[in-house]
């Protein structure tokens, strides 16, 4: 049966962007398996992210709109009807979580996990309460309220968030891969503390963006009566040696002298994916600031893997450092004013 995304996010078919928004907003904080215990909570929540991830995208919400999901999933493209690149949702929820909120648990700045307050008490806050206070994303604050909490009981305290700089390179953003950090924290499993090191696999998804976060929730040092902080690893463009990184797209400095500029060549441009792509420039004047344009080579876009960005290629024009004076008389001549 096809999935209806609009009745999933409790939205009219004409919704705009912020009503889309909105409605994941609220949808995906009621559902969160870390907080909503029912059954069906972790079926809900994934819906709700497939919902929003096709919903916000203008070219998958057309296709859908026009041919439904099934339509989607064949591949067709746009109002031609024609044949185009397949879409599957990617199935990661808590993902597409992290990336709307900029942290897979914005709950941690509101409360504890592991809080006891919490454990078994009401909190007092409709849906409409949890999603506006957060201010839309990263870095939102929360406005107070007031919870059915037992006297004289203590909230945790959970440690600040210990942030590291995770340097990937453009081939591995370009592919996605697998990073393992290895830690070191204390632990209290013994009911002693002691040091320990622990290994965490970060699963870094094709054209995620420098800035990306990534948390893992209570990794850091167990202490008595605290919340162990939150570990955030922070994704960032490790330098590359011939790709400078322009969004999705990648730009490339093609070096040549001065009569290859004028009098045309042929430029053998390098891929992230390993192969060479010639760039001919016969019969045309290269400036200073030509750049051409070589489509899909880029990265792939971070909520749409198979849409990749442009391989952008700039020139490098080496002038020569001296002139023999009849070269100067020459080219004064031949040379337009």
């Amino acid at each position: 049966m096809s999935k209806n995304f609009y009745e999933t996010l409790g939205i009219k078919q004409t919704a705009n962007d912020d009503e889309i928004k909105k409605a994941y907003r609220k949808l995906a904080l009621k559902f969160h398996p870390d907080k909503n215990q029912s059954p069906q909570a972790e079926e809900r929540f994934k819906l709700i992210a497939e919902a929003y991830e096709v919903l916000s995208d203008k070219k998958k919400r057309d296709i859908y709109d026009q041919y439904g999901e099934e339509g989607l999933k064949a591949g067709i493209s746009g109002s031609t009807g024609e044949p185009g690149s397949n879409y599957t949702y990617h199935g990661d929820a808590r993902a597409t979580f992290a990336q709307f909120f900029g942290n897979s648990n914005p709950f941690g700045a509101f409360f504890g996990m592991d809080d006891p307050m919490f454990g078994q008490q009401t909190i007092f806050m409709s849906d409409d309460d949890l999603y506006t206070g957060m201010s839309g994303g990263p870095g939102g604050a929360f406005r107070s309220h007031s919870f059915n909490a037992p006297p004289n009981r203590k909230r945790q305290q959970q440690d600040p968030p210990i942030e590291h700089d995770l340097y990937v390179s453009l081939e591995e953003v370009d592919k996605g891969c697998v990073k393992k950090m290895k830690i070191s924290r204390m632990s209290m499993a013994t009911g002693q503390s002691r040091k320990e090191e622990k290994v965490l696999n970060i699963t870094v998804k094709p054209g995620w963006k420098s800035g990306t976060k990534i948390t893992f929730q209570r990794e850091g040092d167990q202490t008595p009566g605290k919340i162990p902080a939150d570990i955030i690893f922070i994704i960032r463009d490790k330098p590359h040696s011939l790709f400078k990184r322009e969004g999705t797209d990648i730009r490339y400095n093609a070096k040549i002298n001065l009569k290859q500029a004028l009098c045309g060549t042929s430029v053998h441009v390098p891929t992230l994916q390993g192969d060479r792509i010639p760039v001919n420039t016969q019969g045309e004047v290269i400036k200073p600031n030509t750049v051409k344009r070589i489509s899909n080579r880029g990265l792939p876009f971070p909520k749409e893997p198979s849409r990749r960005g442009d391989l952008l290629v700039s020139f490098d024009i080496k002038f020569p450092e001296t002139l023999q004076p009849t070269v100067k008389e020459l080219l004064n001549e031949i040379l337009p004013n």
